[in-house]
């Protein structure tokens, strides 16, 4: 029996190459495919984005631990990339964080950054978060490594605490995280270049960094952020953001002229359409298993 690697080994060994791991935010299963049909090698879940997609509402907690899995499953059936998830806060204490792990592992995630905010969390990007002791999210990385079955999962530790309490102690828990053992740390909303210098130069450990376009850390090329020492950068916004500015511009027009006509070099083809969800491979199936006699 032929026997493949894990989706966590599989993140594991592209961390390990020389060039930054660049993974574009999909708030649903189609833009994962077109993440993975661009050339892309890792795909992020958007908490944020799934918010939108699922339920049109501003990323404050409301998805349930369920929903979030359910999204990803889908996701992760949609490509053969590794999916990096979104966990939020691990849905409640270190013994809800453990369930949490065993779900988005049974979904065939890569790994989840879960994120030490006081539950319901907001946006890392929001006004009015605040966050738990050191101490707590200590205890939920830990369960949070004892859950999972794969060794290969990726555990990512996400500190939200430079807006609460301010980097030197935002800096201070991302070390207390990687000594308890999370496989990366993360540290959300730095608010200028050099805090985004400093952080690699104070925590050592592999990192992972959001880049949202108008969020409160500038935008940085990755190759900027690789030479910073980043490993790992999200873009949780980008295609979400993109997509809803193209429907609003589309629906103008068409509000405005009655017809789509006009805009037809700006709407993916009909054929176009079926390439990404690949209909010509599932039609081939269909010959194959759907013959008559």
């Amino acid at each position: 029996m032929t026997s493949f690697p894990s989706p966590g080994a599989v993140l594991r060994k592209i961390l390990q190459e020389p060039e930054i791991l660049v993974a574009p935010g999909a708030h649903n299963a189609f833009t994962a495919r077109i993440i993975e049909q661009t050339g892309f090698r890792a795909v992020y879940l958007t908490g944020s984005g799934a918010s939108m997609d699922l339920l049109g509402m501003p990323d404050l907690g409301f998805l349930t631990m369920t929903e979030m899995v359910a999204h990803a499953s889908n996701i992760v059936q949609a490509t053969r990339l590794p999916v990096i998830a979104d966990a939020d806060t691990g849905y409640g204490n270190a013994l809800n964080v453990m369930r949490t792990i065993r779900e988005y592992e049974r979904a065939g995630a890569a790994g989840v950054h879960i994120e030490d905010q006081v539950a319901p969390k907001r946006c890392g990007h929001f006004a009015g978060k605040e966050v738990i002791s050191r101490e707590e999210m200590i205890g939920k990385i830990k369960a949070a490594l004892d859950a999972r079955r794969d060794p290969g999962f990726l555990i990512i530790a996400r500190t939200d605490a430079r807006a609460v309490l301010g980097l030197e102690e935002a800096i201070e828990r991302g070390k207390a995280y990687q000594k308890a053992g999370a496989d990366m740390i993360f540290v959300d909303a730095p608010e200028s270049v050099e805090e985004l210098r400093l952080i690699p130069r104070s925590i050592p450990a592999p990192l992972m960094v959001n880049m949202s376009e108008g969020g409160k850390t500038p935008l940085i090329g990755a190759r900027e952020l690789q030479e910073m020492g980043y490993r790992l950068v999200i873009y949780p916004r980008s295609a979400a953001g993109a997509a809803a500015k193209a429907i609003q511009e589309l629906l103008a027009a068409l509000k405005k002229e009655g017809t789509t006509k006009n805009y037809l070099d700006r709407i993916v083809s009909f054929e176009g359409r079926n390439q990404i969800t690949g209909l010509a491979d599932y039609q081939e199936l269909e010959k194959k298993y759907l013959r008559k006699d």
